[in-house]
């Protein structure tokens, strides 16, 4: 079976007075029926822009400049706004960091969640607000009839969020984009928001591309990771043996990091440095400069994707963990 989402060698660059940006340099991942895709990396790795590049959202002066994105097999690379309009929200949806992103502030609940059905679906007013209804059910909101009535103001954020989520199930697209949804909530309500979207896969089939920094949430809930770092995805498999046996140095530091990983009381395990610009990379590999493993053909060369087995592959020029990894 085709995969729902498959991104092949997708370059979005924006083009500055300070140089051509390479946010997106040369990415390739495909998300299946029903599958958790956790893509992970630190800020201003490029993950929020390779979702956005999939939803159509690239402004001026950004610009795909190479590459395909097939939804359902269908080609997104090149379509116009008219035909975005007719995928988003229909064939894929995107949940923001911020549910202000999709919320206006001046609009009841109701008016802008019927608008958004009667976008793509010629339905009743009563019945569009029905559905409406029924998917703040879903997402747990009580009493949401009275909740339909209400501004974005009078909700908590957390409840914002899950307007936000009920709003991208309302067509029950085959694809979700999530950009680090549960970001800025607590603990609990980031569990409950957690496992009410791993229901929604294993429930409808649907397919989730979910974008974060926190490999604890990645953990609990993907299926396979992809890890990027400086606009390319540096390492990519199975959730489980890509946390228990890292391959690349990237992947090792962010694992470092966590206070979980360490003793009590001991210092955490820092990666040196920072992110180079994404307007000068540097020839070789763009992680060599904070890599304790860093030989001399880390410098003078960009590594290729190596593949190993179960659909594992790493870009790197000496892995690490190797034994017992068979290629």
């Amino acid at each position: 079976m085709a995969p729902v989402l498959e991104v092949t060698n997708l370059k979005t660059h924006f083009f500055t007075r300070a140089g051509t940006v390479k946010s997106v340099d040369g990415v390739s991942f495909h998300v299946d029926r029903g599958e958790v895709l956790g893509l992970v990396g630190e800020s201003g790795s490029g993950k929020s822009v390779t979702g956005f590049s999939v939803m159509g959202l690239i402004d001026p002066p950004g610009k795909i400049v190479e590459g395909s994105i097939k939804l359902n097999g269908k080609e997104l690379v090149g379509l116009d706004e008219e035909g975005f309009r007719k995928v988003r929200g229909r064939e894929v949806a995107m949940i923001f960091q911020d549910p202000m992103m999709t919320l206006n502030p001046v609009l009841r609940v109701d008016t802008q969640m019927i608008e958004a059905v009667t976008a793509h679906d010629k339905v009743s007013h009563k019945a569009a607000r029905e559905r409406a209804r029924d998917a703040l059910a879903k997402v747990g909101i009580p009493s949401p009839e009275e909740r339909l009535n209400a501004y974005p103001h009078q909700f908590s954020g957390g409840m914002r969020q899950r307007v936000a989520i009920a709003i991208a199930l309302l067509h029950r697209p085959p694809l979700i984009i999530c950009d680090e949804p549960t970001t800025a909530l607590d603990v609990t309500i980031q569990s409950q928001i957690l496992a009410e979207m791993q229901g929604l896969c294993a429930d409808t089939g649907t397919a989730l591309v979910w974008i974060t920094h926190d490999l604890g949430v990645v953990a609990g809930l993907a299926d396979r990771i992809a890890v990027m770092y400086a606009g390319r995805i540096v390492e990519t498999g199975a959730v489980d043996p890509v946390l228990d046996t890292p391959l690349h140095p990237y992947t090792n530091g962010l694992l470092g990091s966590l206070p979980a990983e360490g003793e009590p009381g001991a210092p955490l395990r820092q990666i040196r440095g920072s992110t180079p610009s994404l307007a000068r990379l540097p020839q070789g590999c763009a992680f060599a400069a904070r890599c304790d493993y860093a030989q001399a053909d880390c410098l003078a060369s960009a590594p290729d994707v190596t593949p190993f087995a179960g659909e594992r592959g790493v870009r790197c020029h000496h892995p690490l963990n190797l034994a017992g990894v068979a290629a």
